[in-house]
């Protein structure tokens, strides 16, 4: 049994972002912070259980592992996990859910592993308050989820401190087909090292994702905000002032000085983009357009950093996705010289249309597909004069390391193209993060949204010529964005919002602080 006021916690993520994932936690001032594979593990107080919550823009759910023990099958599971206090963490009227990851020859069915931890819980309460008294299992908005983690015979129980996937941010309205995850955005951006001091550019934004989280990484605004709740707001511990305290402290956002911008050949797609940059309350900040890449003549400067998740021919297409790839290379050559590109992709054939050697590449997943990210570092002339000049497109690696990352390229690509001829013999299975036995959860804040209104008149700031299609948002942001607080609600728009019915008591509002920003943000908007 773990128990301490300092405590060990578990945070998910994708694959390739656990680098960005443990400096995040550190700058929050974990402690034992270690990189496993798509988690971090690392010791902190509750406050820290909190922050990383609220704050990490890489995480993908937080866990507080809180009982070990080995099993051998699923009769010993059973009896161990009886042993446990259960007391502790749940009462007879509460709700559980369980969620199951299991690496091991002794367990292969999670669904039954479920199961039995399950039994072992409510047989639990059974014998020490009678047969009919027992917590019951939910599977949507359960009171406390648990998350059973199986390696061979090792066992570890943890609480789930985030309910929802922390990629569920909340700002998110509408989206075209195949968005990228907000976390793997995050990710992406912090790993190519913006942090909102040069200009950013999306020339084929989609949704507007990079764009809503390059404009949270530059303002420093939390990502949990915008979130109707955490799974450890109903925990029997949780600390509400405290919670609060962290919560409502926005001490550290800042103003963004630089150019965000994005650009799109769909007018649909800019429009979606637009009302989500409203919802993440950062619209004022990004200039959206409506504009194919081949339009583009020159980018802002100085020159900054270009992120983009061009289609890869699989849910999303273009006519010819050779001309696409060649499009971008020569783009990014000539138009965005001086610039670090990162293009994240799926098919090497397509890749290497854009003509251009990356000076990185590192492997993701994007969805169910294995995906690659690769900067390209866009230089004036050759590489040689480039890196004869002093310009450097990578760390120099020892002889032997060099050798091994070209042997490990060479099998990468092997078995990429092993798996790509697999796809046409079965759907491939999802990354074990994603949300599974009882996170069958939907977005809550649809019912507290007003109706979506006609994105209305925009004009460019100046750094592009109108007759292109170019334009600027001045309709007002969504008053949402701000903080999931009823007063600052009723002072904006006059009226409360519609909130399901309940039978229980609702969630309580925020304590709201009125700044300078706000009442700059409250003239601007309309009925």
């Amino acid at each position: 049994m773990i128990t301490s006021d300092r405590f060990e916690m578990v945070a998910k993520t994708f694959q390739g972002l656990e680098d960005v994932l443990a400096e995040e936690l550190r700058g929050l001032g974990a402690e034992n912070v270690v990189s496993g594979k798509r988690m971090v593990s690392f010791s902190g107080d509750l406050a820290m259980l909190y922050k990383a919550n609220l704050c990490c823009r890489t995480a993908l759910r937080i866990l507080k592992p809180f009982y070990r023990f080995t099993a051998k099958d699923p009769d010993e599971l059973y009896e161990q996990a009886k042993e446990y206090d259960w007391a502790s963490l749940m009462t007879i009227d509460k709700t559980f859910a369980i969620d199951t990851v299991a690496f091991s020859d002794e367990f292969k069915h999670s669904r039954y592993v479920t199961y039995r931890v399950k039994d072992a819980i409510v047989d639990w309460f059974k014998d020490r308050f009678g047969e009919d008294k027992r917590p019951g299992v939910r599977l949507q908005d359960a009171d406390v989820l648990i998350n059973v983690h199986i390696s061979g015979c090792d066992v570890t129980l943890s609480l789930d401190s985030s309910g929802e996937s922390l990629h569920k941010r909340g700002y998110r309205v509408a989206q075209t087909e195949a968005p990228i995850n907000e976390v793997l955005a995050a990710g992406i951006i912090l790993k190519s090292g913006w942090r909102g001091d040069v200009p950013f550019v999306d020339p084929m934004c989609g949704s507007g994702t990079f764009l809503c989280e390059a404009a949270m990484i530059a303002a420093n605004i939390n990502p949990g905000v915008y979130r109707r709740g955490f799974a450890f707001e109903r925990w029997r511990d949780f600390d509400s002032e405290l919670f609060d305290s962290i919560y409502n402290d926005d001490s550290a956002e800042r103003a963004i000085t630089v150019p965000i911008v994005g650009c799109d050949i769909s007018p649909k797609a800019v429009d979606i983009a637009v009302r989500n940059l409203k919802g993440a309350g950062v619209a004022k900040y990004v200039d959206v357009a409506v504009r194919p890449l081949s339009a583009w003549t020159e980018a802002p400067q100085p020159a900054g950093v270009l992120v983009t998740n061009p289609p890869y021919g699989e849910r999303i297409s273009a006519p010819d996705m050779d001309a696409l790839y060649e499009l971008i290379g020569s783009k990014l050559k000539h138009v965005f010289t001086g610039y670090h590109a990162w293009i994240i992709g799926y098919r090497d054939e397509y890749f290497r249309k854009i003509g251009l050697a990356p000076s990185s590449r590192t492997e993701m997943l994007n969805g169910s597909l294995e995906c690659e990210l690769r900067e390209y570092v866009i230089f004036e002339g050759d590489r040689k004069s480039f890196v004869a000049a002093g310009g450097k497109l990578k760390a120099a690696l020892p002889s032997d390391d060099r050798r091994q990352r070209r042997e490990e390229r060479a099998g990468d690509s092997r078995r990429r193209s092993d798996r790509r001829d697999d796809r046409r013999f079965g759907r491939k299975e999802r990354d074990r993060s994603d949300d599974r036995f009882g996170r069958h959860t939907q977005s809550r804040r649809d019912d507290r949204r007003e109706d979506t209104r006609d994105v209305g008149a925009r004009s460019f700031r100046g750094r592009f010529d109108s007759d292109n299609g170019t334009a600027e948002v001045v309709e007002p942001e969504n008053p949402f964005a701000k903080r999931r607080n009823l007063h600052a609600l009723k002072s904006i728009s006059g009226r409360t919002p519609k909130l399901p019915p309940v039978s229980g008591p609702v969630m309580r509002s925020r304590g709201w602080k009125k700044r300078p920003a706000d009442d700059d943000n409250n003239n601007n908007t309309t009925e």
